[in-house]
């Protein structure tokens, strides 16, 4: 089944965050350090599992604040700020990375035979230096949308429709790879076919009500569907 609703397929958009790197792993460390002294008054939950239940309660409501402000025009003058304190601020411990298993491997086997995008609602500058710190940039080469890249991010089509210009390929040869109901969303309302994946922040029945064509534990697992 899952290769008939492949053929076809040219090119592939991902999201970065919880679809190429493991962000919510990330923060479910950094939650799990500062939720440890409450876990005496928790007894059911150790910080790690208190710290993953928190992060995965966050991502609708967080993504519904993200779409907010992006409708309302604020998303740029946001990310300016971000850019100025960055400047102005002390530099902190230089941020850390994880990229999903497998990841680094799919991309380098599918890169032969389609077209690689970037969709992901993150800065462009966020983008560049996760991409440069695991030299993946090579991949995807000027087909980087962002969040800044068009009017409007994820869930509106926008920037989908721009993978898809950049790529040079019709909406139904596109696939569109994410983890949370906004790529889902996105890549259904500009026609691309939909891969929802269970690694990131999103899970199996809010990507099935979205209408995820395809879901999958791992974004990596998409190589065994498309070779």
């Amino acid at each position: 089944m899952s290769s008939l609703f492949l053929s076809g397929i040219q090119a592939i958009c991902f999201d970065i965050d919880g679809t190429l790197s493991d962000t919510d792993d990330l923060m479910v460390q950094r939650l799990a350090r500062w939720l440890r002294p409450l876990v005496l008054l928790t007894p059911h939950y150790d910080a790690q599992t208190l710290a993953r239940r928190v992060v995965m309660a966050a991502e609708t409501p967080f993504n519904q604040l993200y779409a907010a402000t992006d409708n309302l025009g604020l998303d740029a003058p946001i990310f300016r700020l971000v850019r100025l304190l960055r400047r102005l601020l002390p530099r902190r411990q230089p941020k850390r990375y994880l990229l999903i298993p497998g990841v680094a491997e799919m991309l380098a086997a599918l890169a032969p035979r389609y077209r690689l995008g970037i969709v992901s609602a993150g800065s462009h500058q966020a983008v560049l230096d996760f991409l440069a710190h695991f030299d993946l940039q090579h991949y995807f080469g000027k087909c980087i949308a962002s969040a800044e890249t068009c009017k409007y991010t994820k869930p509106h089509p926008d920037p989908v429709r721009w993978a898809m210009n950049c790529l040079g390929v019709a909406p139904r040869a596109c696939l569109m790879v994410g983890d949370t109901t906004v790529d889902i969303l996105a890549g259904r309302a500009a026609g691309a076919r939909t891969v929802g994946v269970l690694c990131g922040f999103g899970e199996r029945d809010e990507l099935q009500q979205a209408g995820a064509d395809l879901i999958l534990p791992s974004t990596a697992d998409l190589l065994y569907h498309l070779l």
